[in-house]
């Protein structure tokens, strides 16, 4: 009788729980899908779903976007500094040992031409060639070969024709000897020099000053020695560095826009003239190079430029740089599906402003995560399909 009694009250219960839930269905039934704390419920929510790893799918409200298939027109930003052109460094080296007897240039940066005296300089040697011509002119005049040879050596020292032809007509020869300019531009004591491989010091680096030369009258120079480098002034060119992950956009001639804080308003035009083929130690960038004209010497060394390379048009899949989480060699997203957010690896190419193409791993029917760091656990490895093989 107790057995009986037992059996039957089990089944009151089990009743009355099924009538319960009956009553809670139909009420979330009538309600539309709205829990009485007025959230929206979803049905596809399961327990499978809340216990999955968050190193791999992600369960959040986080707004989603789709990748966009467009043409964009594509620009490398760069930032550098304008520099001499090294091509148009000339050195001035003396041709025979000597002293120098007057020096015409007085200061750093001064300007020179073609043709100007620049110093006179004493060379035993010369006094010696010289008084060899005017022997040989004097007592073997007869000896054509051998007069014509030590007019052609005083001209190989730098001496001009008018100067061998008076040494013959009066048969005096030159203490000091006149050097002139073969170049046009401003005059840079080796020891400023820009160019490399310089190893003379000054305590006083301020190049913006007209600073004494180093070279003085009375010293001495000998032979093959450079006295001064001559650059041209009215040719710069800007140094750029571009960030390895722009190089494969970049190509020899492409357009460049060229705006600095010194000239307000004023944009240059340029193109890409020279691409550096190696990378400096220690620096992960590459550096270009664009030649400027500067006959008007508004451009400045080392003023600082901000530049715009257009590198064309591609026509490819976008996303915006926020929807991607860089792990280094890996790139995720992380892909919605359904109500959860799982990590895919993709492949990427070149950075567009706030755009990056994908290459591979997307499709324009896929929705993403709009900011992919916001789901990221930073104590988690995210796993993929790819790294769970």
């Amino acid at each position: 009788m107790k057995r009986k009694m037992n059996n039957t009250k089990i089944i009151l219960v089990a009743f009355g729980l099924s009538g319960m839930l009956f009553a809670a269905c139909s009420d979330h039934t009538k309600e539309g899908g709205v829990t009485k704390s007025g959230k929206p419920a979803d049905a596809n929510i399961g327990l499978s779903t809340v216990l999955q790893p968050v190193n791999s799918s992600v369960l959040s409200t986080v707004n989603a976007i789709v990748p966009k298939q467009k043409a964009v027109q594509t620009t490398i930003p760069a930032e550098g500094y304008l520099d001499f052109d090294t091509r148009t460094f000339n050195n001035i080296a003396a041709r025979f040992s000597g002293r120098i007897e007057k020096l015409y240039i007085k200061y750093a940066f001064q300007e020179i031409h073609r043709g100007q005296r620049i110093f006179d300089i004493y060379s035993p040697d010369m006094v010696t060639a010289q008084q060899d011509l005017i022997y040989l002119n004097r007592n073997s005049a007869q000896e054509t070969n051998l007069v014509d040879a030590a007019k052609q050596k005083l001209l190989l020292l730098g001496m001009s024709a008018a100067q061998v032809d008076k040494v013959v007509k009066t048969g005096k020869p030159f203490n000091s000897l006149p050097v002139y300019s073969p170049y046009d531009g401003h005059v840079h004591d080796v020891a400023h020099s820009q160019m490399p491989g310089s190893t003379a010091v000054r305590p006083e680096q301020n190049f913006t000053g007209n600073l004494p030369l180093l070279i003085k009258e009375g010293m001495y120079i000998e032979k093959g020695q450079p006295v001064f480098n001559v650059v041209n002034p009215h040719h710069l060119w800007a140094i750029l560095k571009i960030d390895r992950s722009a190089v494969a956009g970049l190509k020899l001639n492409q357009p460049v826009k060229i705006s600095s804080p010194d000239m307000p308003g004023k944009t240059i035009n340029g193109k890409v003239d020279f691409i550096e083929p190696f990378l400096q130690d220690g620096d992960k960038s590459t550096s270009i190079r664009v030649y400027i004209d500067n006959m008007d010497h508004t451009l400045k060394v080392n003023a600082l430029v901000k530049v715009t390379i257009q590198t064309g048009e591609i026509n490819a899949l976008w996303i915006p740089r926020a929807a991607l989480l860089d792990l280094g060699e890996t790139k995720i997203v992380w892909l919605k599906n359904g109500p959860l957010f799982k990590a895919r690896q993709v492949s990427t190419g070149i950075i567009n402003g706030n755009e990056i193409q994908i290459t591979k791993g997307l499709a324009v029917t896929d929705s993403l995560a709009e900011n992919a760091q916001y789901l990221t656990d930073s104590e988690s490895f995210i796993k993929t399909r790819e790294n769970e093989k």
